[in-house]
This record gives structure tokens, sequence and C-alpha cells, in this order.
């Protein structure tokens, strides 16, 4: 049972406790009768971004029939079990058949190039965006004019050392507080790699941006101020370099890579001492939040605003440091299993019309191609793919998993979709469900949480109300469950609940 419910919290992603955050209600087109109808349905297992092996307990079997306000996906014809119908395409030996071998063959020719999302993380003010617009001045994908251009502005506005954090930061909100409050996005490319830059926001009240940045990650970034003062205030109690840490690991992000920046500032002075500091107050914590320092941890010092670390090596400035820049540890990380021919899966975390309806996320799993037909859920609304816009809006004819992909749709409007609601194939669609059970850890809380309640789910770009109908069990580091189910919870506990 505890392994099956490892396996949802893996496959579903970070589940976090945020009172603040904006509900998340679907639209949909039931009628009270319908409704009425669709009280009492059966327990299917999640599938938000890929398929679950998780099956519900004994217990869960035969849920309490749902009020009629609560929000459920319109009544229609029973959906056989896609992971089923999925397996029974593959041949006897589980492999794939003849035909879907060579279309993902030609598919990754077509894409030979490997994709790979990296998001920076970490206290507010520790240089997140200016490394981010760095990176893609390094590696030409804003040229020296456009640069120029910022570093005019900015000094004109007062912000003369946050011209470089101007190529991520676009809008004139964030230029004038110099604090992102939106997930950037932009692309860049190596030798090796095809990379989207994804630039989380620091400051706490952005948290929910943040999330759903760390859903599409593949690898993190932990941005450290290493100046005198900035590195202690951002992990100390209530710093988000904690939380963004515990963040990312929820979201499945297993590889870690800690850039302590500023090492050029004049309280620092690439200081082997300084570096080492640091290192030692931040590997305990890592280890404690589930990482392995020796395998999933990189440590690497550099200054984002100089550039010295991050494409080239630190060289002369910092003798004692002999390893990889940035973007050779980025190039040289163990590449990522994609599902290429599983069901499709993508979670959509931004729509609006612009000449159509526009949507972007990240191919969790599966592949599209242009004048596709997907299907929308749980709305179940069935559209067509016109355009697909890869890095720097450059139309492509085929997206894979993995890419994270702007997308234009035929047939449907741009007020049906909202944020967190997955695309599909029309033959494998994913489930529409009302409870399932989790094991939920308490990371920080100032009460204790007891049945009834009410807190703010994340799964991949979702975001929902939800309620703690039930405690079950209570679980221990051995992964041990209490027979008896617990009267309430507190922090640094973890527990058995149903949502």
């Amino acid at each position: 049972m505890a392994k099956d419910i490892e396996n949802v919290i893996k496959k579903t992603g970070e589940m976090s406790l945020n009172a603040k955050a904006k509900a998340f209600v679907p639209r949909s087109s039931a009628t009270p009768t319908t409704l009425e109808a669709a009280a009492a349905p059966k327990p299917m297992s999640i599938s938000i971004g890929g398929l679950s092996d998780f099956q519900p307990s004994p217990a869960a079997k035969e849920p309490a029939p749902i009020a009629p306000s609560a929000p459920v996906a319109p009544a229609t014809e029973p959906v056989a079990a896609p992971a089923a119908e999925f397996d029974a395409a593959l041949v006897a030996d589980g492999s794939l058949p003849d035909n879907a071998v060579a279309e993902e063959e030609m598919l990754l020719d077509e894409h030979f190039k490997e994709h790979m999302n990296v998001i920076f993380i970490g206290h507010v003010d520790a240089g997140k965006s200016t490394l981010g617009g760095n990176i893609l001045y390094l590696t030409d994908m804003v040229d020296k004019r456009t640069m120029e251009k910022y570093e005019r502005e900015a000094k004109e506005a007062g912000r003369e050392s946050w011209y470089l954090s101007w190529a991520l930061d676009t809008n004139q909100e964030e230029r004038a507080k110099g604090k992102t409050v939106e997930c950037g996005r932009a692309f860049f490319e190596t030798s090796k790699r095809r990379y989207t830059i994804l630039d989380a926001p620091g400051h706490k009240n952005y948290v929910p941006n943040m999330v759903s940045g760390a859903a599409q990650a593949d690898v993190a970034v932990l941005v450290i101020s290493a100046r005198k003062g900035e590195f202690e205030t951002g992990f100390e109690r209530g710093g988000q370099t904690c939380e963004h840490a515990v963040l990312v690991k929820t979201a499945g992000v297993r590889t870690l890579v800690v850039a302590i920046n500023k090492m050029d500032d004049p309280t620092v002075g690439w200081d082997k001492s300084r570096y080492d500091e640091i290192i030692t107050k931040l590997t305990p914590f890592l280890k404690k939040t589930g990482y392995n320092p020796k395998t999933n941890v990189i440590f690497i010092p550099l200054s984002g605003f100089t550039g010295a670390g991050v494409k080239d090596r630190v060289g002369n400035a910092c003798p004692w440091y002999q390893g990889a820049s940035l973007l050779e540890t980025l190039d040289g990380l163990q590449a990522v299993e994609r599902k290429i021919n599983k069901p499709l899966r993508i979670p959509i975390s931004e729509s609006y019309c612009e000449m159509g309806t526009i949507v972007s996320g990240k191919i969790e799993s599966g592949h599209i191609r242009v004048n596709q037909k997907v299907m929308i859920m749980p709305e179940r609304r069935v559209c067509e793919i016109s355009n697909i816009y890869g890095m720097n809006e450059a139309e492509e004819q085929s997206a894979i998993s993995g890419d994270n992909v702007r997308i234009k749709l035929r047939g449907i409007k741009d007020d049906v979709v909202q944020n967190g609601f997955v695309i599909v194939d029309c033959k494998y669609p994913s489930h529409s469900i009302c409870e399932f059970d989790a094991l939920l850890a308490i990371y920080e809380t100032k009460k204790i949480i007891t049945t009834g309640f009410k807190s703010v789910l994340h799964v991949h770009t979702a975001t929902e109300e939800i309620t703690l109908s039930k405690l079950l069990h209570k679980v221990n580091s051995k992964n041990q469950r209490s027979r008896m189910p617990p009267q309430f919870i507190k922090q640094g506990e973890m527990c058995i609940v149903r949502i």
C-alpha cells in the first residue's frame, strides 16, 4: 500500500499546503441531472501527466456520494482503462510493435538533439534572472546590440546592475521592482543539448508560480548568494532557499546543481573558506530533504554577473577550483528517459487567445504532430493541433516527450481551457477522479491537522482546493503504518490521508 502511494506522489508531482493560492475550479457543462447521475463515481487511478499503477485501498472502493455542487466531468460513456488498452498494443514480450519502433526512430532522427528543462530556484535577490540572462547572452540567444539596449535603459532607470536580468524579466512591473513574478521561460542551445530555462520567482508571495515551473523541470539549479548576510537570510527560517529545495524534490526533480553565485563580491573575493562554509551548512539539509550529496548534488562557484564559471571555467580568478563550468556540468548530466511512445499527456501551464487558442506546457509523455486530433481533459473536448511552436517561436511539424512547446488549437475556444487541464490522445484519455489516498509529509505548519482540514493541492500545473476527509494511517521512518487512524497529525509527521 505504502509503495503504491509513493508511486502516486512521484507521478502526480508536488502536493503542498498553501492556503493563499488561487483556487482551480474546472468548468463543466454538466446539468444538475448529470451531476446526480455521476454522484457515485467508481474509483479510478490518477493519470495526470502519465499513467499510474495506483489502485485504491479496500476502504476506498466505495467512496461516499459526492454533493451535487461538486465539480465533476460531464457524464459520458464509460471509458476503458487507458493503461490496459495501451498494454494490449504491446507484443508478447512487452516491447513495442515494429511500426511504433519505426515511428520512435523517425522522431528521434527529427529531434536528434536532446532537450532538457532547467529551473533556476533560490531566495529572492540571489541572482537567478541575472544568471539566466547572462547564459542567453553567452550562448548567442540575445545579441550584443539588444544587451547594450538593456544596459542603457537600466542605467537610465537607475538599475544599472540589473540589465542582464531584463533578458528574462520582460514586463515593466518586474523590471521596476527587480523581482520576478511569473515563471519566465527562455531557450538556449549548446553543442550537445537544447535547453529551456524556467526562471522561478524567489519571493515567498509567488510560491504557487514557482511550483508550476518546478512541475515542468528535469533539473534544478539552486542559486545561492555567497555575499555576507544574503546566504544566511535565504537559508534561515522564512527564507526561500530551503522551501524551494523541498518543493523541487517533491515535484520529482532528482538532480540539483547548487550554483554558489556572487563569488566575485568584495565581501567574498572568491574565498574558499566562504565556499566551504556554505557547502557545510547546506549539505545536511539537502540530505534530509532526500538528495544524495554524493550522486545527486553538484556544487559550483561562479559569478552570474561577470560570467566567470558560467560558460567557461573560472580559471585564475579561483585557482582552488578546477571543476567544470555550469554549462559543462549541465551538458554532462545523465540523459533523461523520454516516454515517446506512451499515451500523450501535456499538462497546460498557460492558455490565451492570439489569433486562435494558444496553450503551452511540457510534453510529459507521448508525441504530437501538426493536424493531430487531441482531447482536453477533464472537459473531454476534442480539437486539432494546427501549429506547434518550439524554440524562439520556430514552427515545428512534431514534438516529443520532454519538449516545452506552445500549441495552437483548432476547434476550441480559449475560455474553455484552463491551467491544469491536460491534453491527451483521443484513444487513451486520462481519468477524472473526485477522491484518492496519498502519503502526506508535513513539512511546516503551526497547527495540528485533523479530519476536515482544507488546503490547496498542486499537481503538475493544476491547483485545486481540497479537503482531507480522512486520516487513515500514520507512517514512521521505516515505512510502517499504524493500525488505528490518528486523531491528528503535526509538523514532521507522515500520514496516509484521503483527499
